[in-house]
């Protein structure tokens, strides 16, 4: 405990003085340590940094006795805690040693994606190239997952004028691919 000068140290800590913030460290963090080997032994380090965070933040703001200081510190310190228990239970890990073998996290090769999203980049760049009611009925069709009648009142068209368009936008667009000598 500080005693009598916790009220200085305090003001000069709000102040922004870090000699007296260490003051402050070095008085609660070995008790507010012991508290979170107890609570929380696996992560104690980290929620004590967390609620050191949270004080820095907070500390212009506080008002109060030593006692109430304490009080407050040891209430973010269990704050920190459950925040860290339900972001544990969200997002559970274990240790790669415990992995069996296929357990382990998978990507898709990153080439192959950097591929498609090549191919989805110049087969958009293509359809931009078509007529606007044409390309956007393809996309609407397409991409959007959308049946023609769906694309109908989206766009205010009729079905049938959206089958054409669609019909006639794929028409060009295989006319330009084989121009180009790609083959589907």
């Amino acid at each position: 405990m500080i005693g009598e000068g916790f009220a200085a140290v305090l003001a000069a800590a709000q102040e922004g003085s870090e000699t007296a913030f260490t003051v402050l460290w070095r008085d609660a963090n070995p008790a507010l340590l012991r508290y979170l080997k107890v609570i929380a032994p696996d992560v104690a380090e980290d929620v004590a940094a967390d609620t050191w965070l949270q004080v820095l933040r907070g500390l212009p703001r506080f008002r109060g006795t030593e006692e109430n200081w304490r009080a407050w510190l040891f209430t973010i310190a269990r704050s920190r805690t459950i925040d860290e228990r339900r972001r544990r239970t969200r997002r559970p890990t274990v240790p790669l040693d415990e992995m069996g073998a296929g357990e382990g996290p998978t990507a898709p090769d990153t080439a192959e994606i950097a591929l498609a999203n090549l191919r989805t980049e110049r087969a958009i760049a293509l359809i931009r190239t078509l007529p606007s009611l044409q390309a956007e009925v393809i996309m609407l069709r397409v991409v959007g997952g959308l049946d023609n009648q769906a694309v109908a009142e989206l766009i205010g068209r009729s079905p049938g004028a959206v089958r054409v368009a669609a019909h006639r936008g794929l028409r060009r667009l295989a006319a330009m691919l084989a121009k180009a000598g790609v083959t589907l």
